[in-house]
């Protein structure tokens, strides 16, 4: 059993973590976040004690910390005794905090793909550039890293693997599809930390189709989807992180992930991008000044997480799975839907943070107490993912499934079959 959790990182996501760790503090022990910004910390400190967050008795510390520092990082995890570190920092951290997990043995978790500041949208499969070059290195260390395990990456993968183990035979398409159907009420701002946000649209979009790679431009592929709550949304084919894991762990040819953009999201990142306003590398100015211009958007663009207290609407993310089962073609929808005002309501975040920063605390939960303690790198495909379904039906994020049986709560341990596939790198865990 593990105990005693650092959160590296103090945005949005580290926020919702930081609440759900204190909510279940029993289990976890001792709570740490540490971030360059000792001033963030607190706030979220504050947060916790305001909102009456904390279940239990023990420590809720804050730390200063810059997490590309691998030897600050491995004495800061040593000092607090955390056998368990939540990486929900920026993904340009993935490597040096996943470095000092290795040296120091502690569990390692986050939520996106590392990225290296200077490539945007390198070769596919993305988790091959990084991650996975240091397999072998958690292997022989013993070091359990779990890899992208918020919403998506991360949920969406355990749907695909549950849907693949409970409704069919052979699956031929997982869709993951992700629509805020929620209004910020601003006139232009972005869910997550900008830079990493207009990162990921702009450059190739990587689909996985005929078990194979395929290139698109953004924007170049939409459709419409007719989904719970939100009902009928134009989504747009987007690269993403998971589909470079799961289309290498499922053996399903074609994963695809589409993203919801609105019309004026989408002339503004067209103006924006066209000026050369969203480029990663530097230009100087007039006056001799050298600046990134992604990072000046960033800069006056609204942060995040103050998009919270004024947010409505809902999210649906979900996967839809199509393939057959004893022979007769079928089709699942696997989703969660959230709301901004709810999620506000209880730890002061809005939804889109909500979703990444409760399935890594149930994750560091399956870890604490043993039953995805591995002992080795894997995505969460890779792992049963039951426990981890069933444990956020408890902890804030419900998952509910549409078929033609109609729409219901997804209760995993009722519609998964007995024993899972045998690709399970980890013990089929008991109810």
């Amino acid at each position: 059993m593990k105990r005693n959790v650092l959160i590296i990182g103090a945005g949005g996501v580290a926020h919702v973590a930081a609440h759900k760790c204190a909510q279940n503090n029993i289990l976890l022990g001792d709570i740490h976040i540490a971030s360059r910004t000792l001033s963030k910390c607190h706030a979220i400190i504050a947060s916790i004690k305001a909102k009456g967050s904390q279940r239990g008795p023990g420590l809720l510390k804050a730390h200063e910390l810059d997490a590309m520092d691998v030897a600050a990082t491995k004495a800061l995890i040593r000092s607090t005794g955390a056998q368990i570190v939540i990486n929900v920092g920026s993904p340009f951290l993935n490597m040096s905090v996943m470095t000092a997990c290795i040296e120091t043995g502690a569990a390692y978790l986050d939520t996106a793909i590392h990225e290296d500041p200077s490539q945007v949208c390198e070769a596919p499969p993305w988790y091959g550039n990084y991650e996975w070059k240091r397999r072998d290195a958690c292997l022989k260390a013993g070091v359990t890293a779990i890899l992208g395990v918020g919403f998506d990456p991360g949920v969406v993968n355990a749907y695909g693997r549950f849907a693949m183990d409970a409704y069919f035979d052979k699956v031929d398409s997982i869709d993951i599809i992700d629509i805020n159907a929620g209004n910020h009420n601003r006139y232009f701002a972005t869910n997550f930390d900008p830079e990493i946000n207009f990162r990921e649209f702009t450059s190739t979009v990587w689909s996985w189709e005929d078990s194979q790679w395929k290139a698109n431009a953004m924007f170049e592929r939409k459709h419409d989807w007719d989904l719970p709550v939100v009902g009928k949304r134009t989504a747009y084919l987007t690269g993403h992180d998971e589909l470079h894991s799961m289309s290498k762990n499922l053996g399903v040819p074609n994963i695809r992930f589409w993203m919801g953009f609105g019309e004026h999201y989408i002339n503004v990142f067209n103006v924006l991008n066209n000026l050369g306003l969203l480029s990663e590398k530097p230009v100087r100015t007039a006056e001799g000044l050298e600046v990134v211009p992604l990072k000046v958007v960033k800069a006056v663009l609204p942060d995040p997480s103050s998009l919270a207290p004024t947010y409505t609407g809902k999210t649906c993310i979900g996967d839809l799975v199509k393939g057959t089962k004893n022979g007769q073609p079928r089709e699942v929808f696997v989703y969660n839907v959230c709301d901004h005002k709810e999620s506000y309501k209880e730890v002061g975040s809005q939804a889109i943070s909500y979703t990444a920063g409760v399935p890594v605390v149930a994750a560091a939960m399956l870890i604490a107490d043993g039953v995805w303690d591995v002992g080795q790198m894997v995505n969460v495909e890779e792992l049963d993912p039951k426990p981890f379904i069933g444990l956020m039906n408890r902890i804030g994020l419900v998952s509910r499934v549409r078929d033609a049986a109609g729409e219901r709560v997804l209760d995993p341990y009722a519609e998964a079959p007995a024993k899972s596939r045998s690709s399970t790198p980890v013990a089929e865990t008991t109810r």
